[in-house]
């Protein structure tokens, strides 16, 4: 009761039998238990949402069961098993100022689960982040590769891995920090490190790696896509003094235009997917950093801060970062429905009840975002149009080209082979 009543600013308690200052713990008043076990509750029920959400649309869409969404049905899965078996635990224990109350075997079964989901889902992470990268630089030869059966045995690979790192502390290399008052994950200097580096600093930079890759790539296909602009606009007397060399010159620039047309329209959707690979991994990456870098950086430091038999961080600071950590669990789903189109129309037909006729719907939408991208004209399009005109001003006064002569396949070619007195000759002006 006393607790309850206390002040709202919230005291740092240190038992007066542990000089180490194990056990420690955060008495909280009634309004902050409120606020935080609010936010932390919506945290929980909000990633448990999202990932349920990931999992029943890929698995009950058939449009959406790829061998490429299997990773992020383990990712989700992953996520999922976090929210559910760790997280409820973890604001309990925080709710009541960070006292463990679940027993010394619970304990380790709780680490276990821990170390286990959070990793599956970092490792995840990282194979996502390799998918994209061979799915960009191999067009031809990787999606073939690219069936059920491997990506079962890469995710189950995953999922191995990471229970790996949970065996040492219970097989007696590292045991946990584990009394009545305290659950911590195993401070031996050799585990640390190795549980911080499989679990985290190497999948990380493998991350930072495939993201660098897949930009580098993005970058040198956005410079072969660059199109000059329309021709310079030059003095009278100068068009005067060069007549001819200067026409000859625009129709030799819009003949290479041409040429550059035909080769853009068949790049051009690769150009486009790396561009959202890049987008959408450097996102992946960046919140992926963000949230766990801090804890990370913090649990490899403190074994040799406070040494192995307890941990001397504050309470407070560890909870943070640890929650940071979960809330990358909280944004996967949302992060991966904001750059995929077909996930976001199931999210919205599933919050809506409409179950029937998905799979009609998603082949709508793409037939429909395929007819406007075909209706659009891209920039190229439009400087060769401009460029094409320009020199018809040349040749007479205000000029009005015909618009099957613009758009007609032969146009390129009649271009770039005639001379300038066969443009003379053929080009369709109207004077007014």
């Amino acid at each position: 009761l006393s607790e309850v009543t206390a002040s709202p600013a919230p005291t740092w308690d240190a038992p007066p039998d542990n000089a180490s200052g194990c056990g420690e713990q955060i008495n909280y008043g009634r309004a902050e238990k409120v606020v935080i076990g609010s936010i932390l509750t919506l945290i929980t029920l909000l990633t448990i949402a999202g990932n349920c959400l990931v999992v029943i649309s890929v698995c009950f869409v058939k449009k959406l069961r790829q061998p490429s969404n299997y990773l992020i049905v383990s990712l989700a899965l992953a996520d999922l098993s976090v929210a559910v078996a760790v997280m409820p635990f973890v604001s309990v224990t925080d709710l009541i100022g960070g006292k463990w109350i679940f027993g010394h075997f619970f304990c380790n079964v709780f680490i276990a689960m821990d170390v286990m989901c959070c990793t599956a889902s970092i490792m995840t992470l990282c194979v996502i982040s390799i998918d994209r990268y061979l799915g960009i630089t191999r067009p031809l030869t990787y999606p073939v590769r690219q069936n059920g059966k491997c990506m079962a045995k890469m995710i189950l690979s995953v999922w191995l891995l990471s229970a790996s790192i949970t065996l040492p502390p219970l097989f007696g290399w590292a045991q946990n920090v584990n009394d009545d008052k305290v659950c911590l994950i195993s401070q031996d200097f050799g585990y640390t490190i190795y549980s911080t580096a499989v679990a985290f600093y190497i999948p990380m930079s493998v991350m930072l790696f495939m993201y660098y890759q897949i930009y580098k790539a993005a970058r040198k296909s956005a410079a072969k896509h660059k199109f000059p602009g329309f021709p310079r606009v030059e003095p009278d007397s100068v068009i005067a003094l060069n007549g001819i060399v200067k026409l000859q010159k625009e129709v030799e620039e819009c003949a290479n235009l041409s040429r550059l047309l035909k080769h853009e329209r068949k790049n051009i959707s690769i150009f486009k997917r790396e561009q959202k690979a890049a987008t959408t991994l450097g996102i992946i990456v960046g919140a992926f950093t963000v949230c766990w870098l801090p804890f990370f950086l913090l649990s490899t430091a403190r074994p040799f801060i406070c040494g192995t038999s307890c941990s001397c961080i504050p309470l407070w600071v560890e909870r943070t970062f640890l929650w940071l950590g979960y809330a990358n669990s909280l944004i996967n789903p949302f992060i991966y429905a904001f750059f995929n189109r077909d996930l976001r129309t199931t999210y919205r037909s599933l919050l809506q009840c409409q179950y029937r006729n998905i799979n009609r719907k998603l082949s709508a939408a793409g037939m429909h975002e395929a007819l406007k991208l075909a209706e659009r004209p891209e920039r190229a399009e439009f400087v060769l149009r401009a460029c094409t005109r320009r020199v018809l001003l040349r040749l007479g006064k205000r000029p009005q080209v015909s618009v099957w002569m613009l758009q007609s396949p032969d146009h390129h070619n009649w271009l770039a082979d005639k001379t300038l007195t066969t443009v003379e000759k053929k080009v369709m002006i109207h004077d007014r």
